[in-house]
């Protein structure tokens, strides 16, 4: 146990690191333009939110464990969280959020037009820190700026494929669909182009990006499910937005796909009915009741064991896809998240 805690205190530290190391590099990106009523301060808002900072951290740490430096990877680094942030905005207007980090969301503190605004603003940054100026070359940088478009593309229409089934109330779901769901919604963005783009950038284009993919969905995959659990079971101050915002929202989760296959007819027909419910007439006992179901009948046993399977296949691909790089302090970090995502509490 104590060398647990012990990795996941390293891998926190090192990701306090580059988080730093990020937002600044952000807030020089954000300040190149003139200040804008209406959009300058709500655009530095969420930036200036403590946050993993995960995904930069990868493409820092990827990028040096292939040969490369802080300064080759960090506009890539830059963009993919100025991105993250910008999904951020728009996500928690399409799901009414709240809060995000602990406070109120951006559409509560200044209303859905303005948020949106500046999440488009955000997107548009996230182009700046691309564009070449001299540190990559051309070829290197109009590579990582054609990763840069495809993951965008990918996650877009993976959100468009979540807000689809919540809509329709799609329900005949297992969990390869669950899986095919976050591997283009939350994989790509979060770790397969982070990893892809910083071992590009580090080794000059000579990485295998295919078995950093697999390692990266993987990685990914238990970053998601992870994250769904402590939704479930964490406290507003670990996740820093409303627990069971998921099942207010009818996200679904793993547990939920897992609870829809395996509750009694009964219950199956009062969850169907729960999910075609507009979500505002969605009453906090009718969400604890869902939450509730989901222990009785296993959904959280079964995520729980699910995300360890998955957790054991990115240890075995985190081999090849980093195999001849040298031992590092970077790569020891990339492979030391991999147990990180299955015990971090935040």
């Amino acid at each position: 146990m104590t060398a647990v805690v012990a990795d996941l205190a390293g891998v926190e530290a090192t990701l306090d690191r580059y988080g730093e190391l990020t937002r600044a590099a952000m807030r020089r990106v954000l300040d190149e333009g003139p200040a804008t009523p209406y959009l300058t301060d709500l655009v530095a808002d969420y930036p200036q939110r403590a946050g993993k900072a995960l995904r930069p951290a990868l493409v820092l740490a990827a990028c040096q464990a292939f040969g490369g430096s802080l300064r080759d990877a960090m506009g890539p680094a830059v963009a993919i969280e100025l991105v993250h942030n910008a999904f951020l905005v728009h996500d928690d207007v399409e799901d009414q959020s709240p809060r995000r980090r602990g406070l109120p969301t951006l559409h509560e503190l200044h209303g859905v037009p303005l948020a949106v605004n500046a999440g488009d603003a955000l997107a548009l940054a996230a182009l700046r820190p691309l564009r070449d100026q001299g540190v990559l070359g051309t070829r290197l940088q109009q590579a990582v700026t054609d990763e840069f478009l495809a993951m965008v593309e990918r996650t877009i229409a993976g959100q468009a494929r979540e807000l689809g089934w919540r809509r329709d109330n799609v329900v005949d779901l297992g969990p390869d669909d669950y899986l095919a769901l976050i591997g283009a919604k939350t994989c790509w963005y979060t770790t397969i182009h982070p990893l892809r783009v910083g071992a590009l950038v580090g080794s000059r284009g000579t990485a295998d990006l295919d078995a950093l993919s697999r390692f990266g969905f993987h990685l990914g995959a238990a970053f998601q499910i992870r994250d769904d659990l402590l939704n479930l079971v964490g406290t507003a101050a670990e996740v820093g937005k409303e627990p069971l915002d998921d099942v207010r929202e009818g996200k679904r989760t793993l547990m939920l796909v897992h609870l829809l296959g395996t509750a009694p007819a009964a219950e199956r027909a009062w969850l169907e009915a729960y999910l075609a419910t507009p979500e505002s007439e969605r009453t906090p006992g009718d969400v604890r009741r869902v939450a509730g179901l989901m222990a009785e009948h296993g959904s959280i046993d079964f995520a729980v064991a699910y995300g360890r399977g998955i957790a054991a296949a990115a240890r075995a691909a985190f081999v090849p896809a980093f195999a001849g790089v040298p031992p590092s302090p970077h790569r020891r970090f990339l492979e030391a998240v991999v147990p990180y995502m299955l015990e971090r509490t935040h």
